[in-house]
């Protein structure tokens, strides 16, 4: 079993984070594994980085001029750990709190099996009792899902297996595997970035691992519910991203031809509750960025090493737990074509 010889990296992405970023890395010094903490601070106002430095000098500071979202937050520090010659990165929300055993757990898992790219841990809610996710999921409808949101912790998420991807909250990443796949795509900003990262991961071999013996407490939305649309706007331009990137031409329109269906019922919710004008921005800002990006797309599945039925298999092959209004819908097709059998 080959250990990690240098600190792991955990980078803090800050954005008047206050007296919840100076909670995180009191939870990140109070690790059982020592780590090296990067604070990338994306144009904050509030005062906390000048009393994080006040707290903890030893804290690696890399400051923006400008808001650069989650993407943009981590990336620096993903640089920084490369430059240090880490073997291991993870990134760390500004509004988290981690369990003493939340880096060694990820480390271990990391250490024992080299064909991990990433391992994610148990989040759960500020409170501890319900789940914010174990692990992300992506289904054949073009649509993620953090598992388990929602729901009551019983345990009944406590067995270690392979899953789709790693929570951006507090993950764990393999250097090198980040170094072959590519770091955070800037263009995403905020939301499915994490997504698209661990789908460049499974689609180059590698895996990820959910280990339930690592846990975070997450305050949910803490920065995004500040600003009006700014959900729509993010969600409406990334899955549309996601999708085009990271699907395998075999599956790319049996996917995307459920994806457009809920894209549109997405767009017409926004415009009820709304919110119509962000929602047509993240459209069109979407629809933009795929242009741009054919050749990555290429280069992504030009350079792929599993099947597109490993890929297949990987997903889900239902729509998300709580997309209730597709779920009715769907369910009225069935009826409605079961008439005429």
């Amino acid at each position: 079993m080959a250990k990690s010889t240098k600190q792991p990296v955990v980078i803090i992405p800050n954005l008047n984070g206050g007296a919840e970023l100076l909670a995180a890395v009191d939870s990140l010094v109070a690790q059982t594994t020592a780590a090296h903490i990067i604070v990338v601070d994306n144009a904050s106002t509030d005062g906390s980085v000048a009393k994080l430095r006040a707290k903890y000098p030893d804290v690696e500071v890399i400051q923006h001029t400008i808001n650069k979202g989650y993407a943009g937050g981590v990336n620096p520090g993903f640089k920084r750990a490369i430059e240090l010659g880490a073997d291991y990165a993870a990134p760390f929300n500004d509004d988290a709190i981690a369990d003493p055993l939340w880096l060694g757990k990820l480390v271990q898992e990391l250490d024992k099996h080299p064909k991990v790219g990433a391992a994610a841990c148990k989040v759960l809610t500020a409170d501890g009792k319900r789940l914010d996710s174990t692990g992300d999921y992506y289904t054949n409808w073009g649509l993620p899902y953090p598992r388990g949101r929602g729901e009551i912790d019983t345990g009944q998420y406590d067995e270690q297996l392979d899953i789709f991807g790693a929570s951006g909250a507090a993950s764990l990443y393999r250097v090198s595997a980040l170094q072959q796949v590519g770091l955070l795509d800037e263009d995403f900003f905020a939301y499915y970035e994490d997504v698209d990262l661990s789908f460049r991961l499974q689609l180059a071999g590698w895996k990820v691992r959910y280990v339930p013996e690592s846990r975070v407490f997450h305050k949910i939305g803490m920065t995004s519910g500040r600003v009006k649309g700014f959900t729509t706007y993010q969600t409406m331009k990334n899955l549309q991203l996601l999708w085009y990137k990271n699907v395998p031409r075999k599956y790319r329109w049996q996917i995307g031809s459920r994806y457009y269906l809920a894209h549109w019922l997405f767009f017409m919710r926004a415009f009820s509750r709304g919110q119509g004008w962000a929602a047509l921005k993240g459209d069109a800002k979407g629809s933009w960025l795929m242009f741009t990006k054919v050749r990555e797309r290429r280069r992504i599945q030009k350079s792929k090493t599993v099947s597109d039925e490993y890929i297949w298999s990987m997903l889900v092959h239902d729509l998300p737990p709580n997309a209730h209004a597709l779920r009715h819908l769907r369910a009225l097709w069935w009826k409605l074509t079961r008439r005429h059998i």
